[in-house]
């Protein structure tokens, strides 16, 4: 019998702020990239790669980065046991735009490497050493319905052992990033996982 699922934590960046289970952690002024910059100095990040990425990456990077702290996660599984379910709804227009202005004068391999929604979850893998399953979805918004059943068949399967899934969205000044560790653990170490709960999150911290 497949153990029932819980979110044991989750993350979200939005509006020049971040919530970590609920609770601000950090808050500050500026333009989306000032402020991604400043959260990777603020929480004294150590990966130079980060800053070679685009605006897409850099979101998902650090949403990962402050759901699992504290979590003991690298300890608890291995390379093969997490899934990365990611999705959102401009794909990667952030960049492609930017990409686009230097074609006239000459396309930038920087930024053409990044033309991928998926590159995310690239990163955040390289960055994890995470070699589960994985998959980024576009859709016009966050649905929770759909990564409820994903995941969970993920988990049925026995392809993973937990799982980091949600939204990474950003195009501008316009960003958005929540995201979710499942995990299967008992009801007194977080909420159950089904599509109610996902959604009530999102328009909690994104409505």
């Amino acid at each position: 019998m497949q153990p029932a699922l819980h979110i044991t934590a989750y993350c979200s960046i939005t509006r020049n702020k971040i919530f970590k289970n609920g609770q601000l952690v950090f808050e500050q002024s500026g333009s989306s990239e000032e402020f991604l910059n400043a959260v990777y100095t603020h929480f004294k990040i150590s990966y130079p790669k980060f800053h070679k990425m685009d605006q897409l990456c850099k979101l998902g990077f650090l949403a990962t980065e402050l759901l699992l702290k504290d979590t003991g996660h690298a300890e608890k599984y291995g390379d093969t046991d997490t899934g990365l379910v990611l999705s959102n709804s401009n794909a990667s227009l952030d960049v492609d735009l930017k990409y686009a202005k230097t074609i006239q004068t000459g396309a930038s391999p920087a930024l053409f490497v990044y033309t991928l929604p998926n590159i995310v979850i690239g990163e955040i893998s390289i960055r994890w050493h995470f070699k589960g399953e994985n998959a980024f979805f576009v859709f016009k918004q966050f649905d929770g319905n759909f990564i409820e059943k994903y995941v969970t068949v993920l988990f049925e399967n026995n392809l993973i052992k937990n799982c980091i899934c949600g939204w990474v969205d950003i195009l501008k000044e316009d960003y958005q990033a929540l995201l979710f560790l499942v995990e299967t653990t008992g009801p007194e170490n977080g909420m159950a996982f089904t599509a109610d709960t996902l959604n009530q999150l999102n328009q909690q911290e994104h409505g």
